[in-house]
């Protein structure tokens, strides 16, 4: 399905790497697994997606393992076994244990469409169930007709804070079959906030999945992402007031679809 020893090899000095750990791992799956996860990828307008829609976050996500086919059911089980699992905590953390979130929160299928965005933000902090820290964020692309043109590259901050990200330092292209995994734990900023410029009938597509970690003594106990405003919502009320509402578990959910 995959090859270890790439995520190895690369993973040499990725604690080092500006501005936050992160790999960036072409041809991460097989070919043919990569070209079947395309072809199960579900339309745009299918009933199994659940919108956010709002001035920070234009995107759609599918977590039902129930609406899976087989290739992809199959991944993302592989992607969350106690065999992958360990050998991603060997490798990247030297043995710190890893736990996978099999009910995937936040994670599996995203889609985005042409206009979509998704602003810097931080991801939670504290699973809201489990109470366990996010620790380790793996993305992999899946359109093999994506245009460099139509934006989307992933878009890495600075972190001198955990209230606001600093300096845009590194930008990564959602190529086809692309892998990037991130240390989530180091005020790591990241987001798309350009609109895509894609045509209609293309769209940015991946599978997301994180991994988990006993909580740091300093982890902040926030259960939902942490959005920061782009340079022209910097001053307006409304926008600031849909960030904090969006950071608290409590009111997220009023807020995934209001359009401004």
């Amino acid at each position: 399905m995959l090859d270890l020893e790439t995520i190895k090899k690369t993973a040499q000095d990725w604690r080092s790497r500006s501005p936050f750990p992160h790999l960036v791992i072409d041809d991460f799956f097989s070919k043919d697994i990569a070209d079947a996860l395309e072809r199960e990828f579900p339309a745009f307008e299918s009933e199994v997606w659940h919108a956010y829609k709002n001035a920070i976050e234009v995107k759609k996500v599918c977590n039902n393992w129930n609406v899976f086919p087989v290739t992809t059911y199959k991944v993302f089980h592989y992607l969350n076994s106690v065999d992958f699992v360990s050998n991603l905590s060997r490798i990247l953390f030297d043995g710190m244990p890893l736990y996978a979130d099999s009910g995937l929160n936040g994670g599996g299928w995203h889609i985005h469409s042409q206009g979509g965005k998704l602003n810097t933000h931080l991801d939670y902090s504290l699973h809201p169930k489990l109470g366990l820290q996010r620790k380790l964020n793996i993305i992999i692309y899946l359109n093999s007709n994506w245009q460099p043109e139509w934006g989307g590259a992933l878009g890495l901050w600075g972190n001198e804070s955990s209230t606001e990200p600093g300096r845009l330092e590194k930008e990564i292209e959602p190529r086809f079959n692309r892998a990037v995994i991130f240390d989530t734990t180091m005020n790591s900023w990241h987001g798309l906030p350009k609109r895509l410029t894609c045509p209609p009938d293309e769209f940015r597509k991946s599978l997301a999945v994180y991994y988990l970690c006993e909580p740091a003594e300093q982890a902040d106990d926030r259960g939902k992402a942490l959005f920061a405003p782009t340079d022209e919502q910097k001053d307006d009320d409304q926008v600031l007031e849909l960030i904090r509402m969006r950071s608290d578990v409590k009111t997220a959910s009023s807020v995934y679809k209001k359009d401004k």
